[in-house]
């Protein structure tokens, strides 16, 4: 909404260094540090990252209805997926349906939207469960243990996700998207914040390790696109998909395909790494509610194989679901950037300013959320989640430029947490888990966690 107003208030700023404002401490501890400044300043914080001279002014939202305005259509028009975090993820993951905009943004969604229907994704079920029950049979053949749940869960969700996106080339995928992706997501953080990039063509040791991760996953995925066009018959996986899609006589281009291909694969497994890591160490914490998801999996999935509708039955598993998410999204900051002077909460923001929505602020609102720390699955019965603001949680973003996957992520989390709990016992050592943020939420470190296998 753009404001004709003459008298305009400006939002306080956080407060920070003379040198460099807020810049080292967003680099060190960014979660923290938007917390702060809700603290300090309210729905809306000015933040100042860089040094005099070079000075550059961020806005953060914490704030449901300031987020509605900025994700919402036909509003979003005003904020666009542009300045210093969009500009190296495109640089970093290419311009897929994640990082694109008008009629390139568009003419990719008629494209993929087919894909991720809800009869789409269900289809997808068959490889989710191939892949959980190959990770419950690894860790059945070896004894009890103290695991790194978070390694663990990453390993899972990147099987997952590259035997739907690859089928039989899956097993070449996983090896190389390990090695490559953690550098290439710390390089998007560290460019965003800097106030000097270096032009990627310049031989720093930085720039040499992205080169080398941005070669070997294009190189990968070119020679299986090259594969698929090849063949007589694509493949009925996602790049198979992919190849084959049409939008009259209009086909996506092999340097389309890998843009796609590479944000799918970061935002699809991260992202729900993220979520499950989180949900199992909230578990191994609360003895009683792992209790109620073991007796939900027991009482539903019972068949040889989960089919995508017991997957949907999984109600309070769910609902576990969408607690770790509240508490630990994903996404914990969507950033845009503003085409006309705005009034976002009824403050002034001018054109051309760095915003962004943070989920890790509203999800942790008192007055959106009582005690906004404790872990409570029933804050999302179905009865209670009708009455939220429906801009009070949301990890996978909302509006047009809203997750195309929630729909593949939740299924893909549900039927894995099930799955786990029915067949395992976990127990969460004492402490805290620290986290922080590149692109998406992560924990610093291991995530241990005592797993029994049940008799």
């Amino acid at each position: 909404m753009t404001t004709t107003a003459t008298h305009r208030t400006e939002p306080a700023t956080v407060s920070g260094t003379w040198l460099l404002g807020t810049t080292r401490e967003f680099l060190r501890d960014p979660l923290g540090a938007g917390l702060r400044g809700f603290d300090e300043c309210g729905d809306v914080a000015r933040y100042e990252f860089g040094p005099p001279g070079m000075r550059r002014e961020y806005f953060i939202i914490g704030d449901p209805d300031g987020a509605a305005q900025i994700l919402n259509a036909p509003t979003n028009r005003n904020y666009r997926k542009e300045g210093r975090f969009y500009r190296p993820m495109r640089d970093m993951f290419g311009n897929g349906l994640v990082t694109s905009q008008d009629d390139t943004w568009q003419r990719q969604r008629r494209f993929i939207q087919p894909l991720f229907t809800a009869h789409s994704v269900d289809g997808y079920a068959d490889s989710m469960v191939g892949e959980v029950d190959r990770t419950v049979t690894t860790w059945r053949a070896r004894p009890e243990a103290v695991i790194d749940i978070g390694a663990e869960m990453t390993r899972l969700t990147l099987a997952i996700v590259a035997r739907v996106l690859f089928g039989e080339d899956s097993t070449r995928m996983v090896p190389i998207v390990r090695s490559t992706f953690p550098v290439l997501g710390r390089a998007v953080r560290s460019r965003g914040l800097s106030p000097v990039a270096l032009p990627l063509n310049w031989p720093s040791p930085a720039n040499r390790r992205i080169t080398r991760a941005q070669h070997a996953i294009n190189a990968v995925c070119d020679e299986i696109i090259a594969h698929r066009r090849a063949a007589e018959v694509p493949g009925s996986d996602l790049i198979g998909r992919l190849v084959s899609a049409r939008d009259g006589d209009d086909t996506l281009s092999d340097n389309e395909i890998r843009d796609q291909v590479k944000i799918f694969l970061f935002a699809g497994h991260d992202t729900t790494a993220t979520a499950l890591t989180f949900a199992l160490h909230l578990l191994g914490a609360a003895p009683h509610i792992q209790a109620k998801v073991r007796e939900e999996a027991d009482r539903i999935l019972t068949g040889p194989s989960p089919t995508a509708a017991d997957i949907h039955a999984l109600t309070y598993t769910t609902m576990v679901l969408k607690e770790a998410t509240r508490l630990y999204p994903s996404a914990p900051y969507l950033p845009r950037q503003t085409v006309q002077d705005s009034d976002i909460c009824g403050f002034h923001i001018p054109a051309g300013a760095g915003v962004t929505v943070a989920p890790w602020i509203i999800h942790h609102r008192a007055d959106l959320w009582p005690e906004p720390y404790r872990f409570d699955p029933d804050r999302f019965d179905p009865d209670q989640d009708r009455q939220l603001h429906r801009f009070a949680w949301f990890p996978f973003g909302h509006g047009p430029r809203g997750c195309i996957g929630q729909r593949f992520a939740m299924l893909e989390a549900a039927l894995t947490l099930a799955t786990l709990v029915r067949d395992f016992e976990f127990t969460t050592p004492p402490g805290d888990i620290e986290v922080t943020a590149d692109v998406v939420l992560h924990p610093v470190g291991e995530v241990p966690c005592h797993v029994r296998p049940r008799a």
